[in-house]
């Protein structure tokens, strides 16, 4: 038979029959995207960018999500302070904070992994059935909650420059409502406690007027004569003045409540005081969400969202609508032939399904396949665990038989042997 392929076309042929051993990095990217390496080398070129591309896709996600949790740590419990004008980074929460971002990236990954790698292939066509939709929902809904994790930290850091400033005014007004509220709350106490006072006050302001005047005259008069009887007379007045005015300082009550006040004051500027870390602690991962969403808007917000939703759904939707290749055919090869070697076998006969209703009473009468698995190697161990289990019960019945035979004939030979114990017994008790 006349051979009409050329040197070429076997150039050709061997070119793809052995392709070039892929890279570090490819062969990575496919166990990020939970593929068979071994088998993949010797599938075509095209699967091995497939597997590629879905294994970045996988890490990526990872990494961006080790990153949006590093971040969103940090947020959480890095120092509060004003949010314009923050003392730098704190190096300690940084070393916290990487570690929980690779620790949660590493989760993530896993996750995306798990995912991708069990999502399957669905019929092989492109067409994305409604059964493979609904197959799909489970891991859909997880990776939509993957997305929505990774999203909102990378969205308050796109806008931290606006965030910082619409927070420092929340801050500022936190801050000037607290001490509004402060003073309302103390200035009641001082109020009441200045009306007690103010009995005592006015009493010794009197008598300090007083003092002033007898002091007055007391002046004039001994500029005018010699201290006489008159000027004695006011000097004496202002002694008892003076008295009366060390009593009204010196009252127990009037010290008691002007004590209390100036601890009330005391306890009202520390209070005004704490007025700063008060609203420092606003800074907090769930208000920088609330002031991001007020500042992007709903639609961007929104638009953030589906995008890292589709960036983390989308390796889902490719396997669901990927056509099958040469690495699907040599995978159940693969399967098949491990499954073949531990003696499984997957069976199925038509059996007919009668005494079924349609949900209208109208009775069905249809045939069905039903499949179901069978374990040869499990089967043989079994049936050989059976024989070897009988013959040893076959055994051991033999040898009680034998056993039971030589007791017979040694009774038919010697029978006095097994009856004159008993007959000793009964001479005994006569």
């Amino acid at each position: 038979m006349e051979n009409n392929s050329t040197p070429k076309d076997h150039l050709a042929h061997s070119h793809y029959d052995k392709l070039a051993m892929p890279g570090g990095i490819t062969r990575f990217l496919w166990q990020c995207a939970g593929a068979d390496k071994n088998i993949l080398v010797n599938c075509t070129y095209a699967d091995h960018v497939k597997y590629a591309c879905l294994g970045g896709i996988v890490l990526a996600t990872g990494v961006m999500a080790a990153l949006a949790g590093g971040y969103a740590f940090y947020t959480i419990f890095q120092p509060k302070g004003s949010a314009i004008s923050k003392d730098g980074i704190d190096a300690f929460t940084v070393i916290l904070s990487l570690v929980f971002g690779i620790f949660w990236g590493l989760i993530i990954f896993n996750l995306d992994r798990f995912i991708i790698s069990s999502t399957g292939k669905g019929d092989g066509t492109e067409a994305i059935t409604a059964s493979e939709f609904k197959n799909a929902i489970p891991r859909l809904v997880m990776g939509a909650v993957i997305a929505l994790t990774i999203s909102k930290p990378v969205e308050i850091r796109m806008f931290q420059s606006e965030i910082n400033s619409k927070l420092h005014e929340k801050q500022m007004e936190q801050q000037s409502a607290y001490k509004l509220k402060t003073d309302a709350i103390f200035n009641s106490e001082i109020q009441n406690k200045e009306k007690e006072i103010a009995k005592f006050e006015s009493a010794l302001q009197e008598k300090i007027a007083r003092h002033a005047e007898l002091e007055k005259q007391y002046i004039e008069e001994a500029r005018i004569i010699t201290v006489g009887p008159r000027a004695l007379a006011v000097k004496a007045q202002m002694e008892s003045v003076e008295k009366e005015i060390k009593d009204v300082q010196n009252n127990p009550e009037y010290l008691r409540l002007k004590k209390e006040k100036d601890e009330i004051e005391k306890n009202r500027e520390k209070a005004i005081n704490e007025s700063q870390a008060y609203s420092d602690n606003l800074d907090g991962l769930l208000e920088r969400i609330k002031i991001s969403h007020e500042i992007a808007g709903f639609w961007i917000s929104l638009f953030i969202t589906l995008l890292f939703m589709s960036i983390e759904l989308a390796p889902i939707f490719f396997k669901l609508m990927m056509i099958k290749s040469p690495y699907d055919y040599l995978d159940e090869n693969h399967k098949a032939i491990i499954i073949a070697r531990h003696g499984v076998q997957k069976k199925g006969h038509l059996i007919n399904q009668t005494n079924l209703t349609d949900g209208k009473g109208n009775l069905l009468n249809r045939a069905a396949e039903l499949e179901y698995d069978v374990y040869l190697l499990a089967d043989k161990l079994l049936e050989e665990k059976i024989k070897l289990l009988e013959s040893e019960l076959k055994i051991k019945h033999h040898i009680i038989e034998k056993h039971i035979d030589k007791k017979k004939s040694d009774i038919d030979a010697n029978p006095d042997k097994y009856i004159e114990p008993e007959e000793t017994e009964q001479n005994h008790k006569a």
